[in-house]
């Protein structure tokens, strides 16, 4: 199978060695200094993206074009751009997920029950990754925010400074950032007496990338539609 990586940065060098290893061909790593742009790749049976949203249109086009499976890991689309993932995945096996970590993955179902049940708890989301990560807050925290409430019905505070008052019905967003952090986050809850963490920290992106590869090996034998980990891990089938 021939495997286009899109993103020739860290997570990129990764996925390209991942793939090698696996016995898949590359199709072309994608990035400054291989192969430019999505535009100069040749035949492509599956594509793993983790470069930055610019990419996001000729990936969707080439993808739909010739009738190939997608695992997306970029972060930092805008609300358009989603649609448009959406819509692809109308013709293709598209897996989306801002985080491949199994950990994170089981993480989110258990905030997701722990919110159920846990209604009149404060909750604080807190995330940290290395210095270079250009967006805030990470889309891993983002689906942490939508698992503590789905419908979207309580404000989200990012940060807070001065005299803010009593804390209302909020949650709190937090967003650290330094050092070579590969990611770490962290959802508290905070009832009367007692405090509940749910906690996952990556200490390297390999795990992301093996996450990744997972996606991969379920997008090729899938239906066209949107997935997620969740889907990959435990057996959903498509949202659409």
């Amino acid at each position: 199978m021939k495997v286009a990586v899109v993103g020739n940065g860290r997570m990129g060098q990764i996925l390209a060695r991942l793939c090698r290893e696996a016995g898949y061909e590359l199709a072309g790593l994608v990035g400054p200094g291989d192969t430019e742009t999505v535009e100069m790749l040749g035949e492509v049976q599956a594509a793993v993206d983790f470069s930055y949203p610019g990419n996001l249109d000729a990936l969707l086009e080439k993808a739909q074009r010739e009738h190939f499976p997608l695992v997306i890991g970029t972060t930092g689309y805008t609300g358009e751009q989603v649609e448009k993932i959406k819509k692809a995945a109308e013709a293709v096996p598209v897996v989306y997920a801002s985080n491949y970590s199994t950990g994170v993955t089981v993480m989110n179902r258990l905030v997701r029950e722990a919110s159920r049940v846990l209604k009149d708890f404060d909750v604080e989301i807190v995330e940290t990754h290395h210095r270079m990560k250009v967006d805030a807050p990470s889309g891993t925290a983002k689906s942490l925010l939508a698992n503590v409430d789905p419908e979207g019905r309580r404000p989200v505070l990012d940060g807070r400074s001065g005299i803010v008052g009593a804390r209302g019905n909020e949650i709190g967003m937090h967003a650290l950032r330094g050092g070579t952090v590969a990611g770490e986050h962290r959802v508290l809850f905070f009832g009367e007496k007692e405090e509940l963490e749910i906690r996952h920290r990556a200490d390297d992106r390999e795990i992301f990338a093996r996450g990744a590869m997972r996606a991969l090996a379920f997008a090729v034998n899938a239906a066209p539609g949107l997935y997620n980990m969740e889907d990959v891990l435990f057996g959903r089938t498509s949202k659409q």
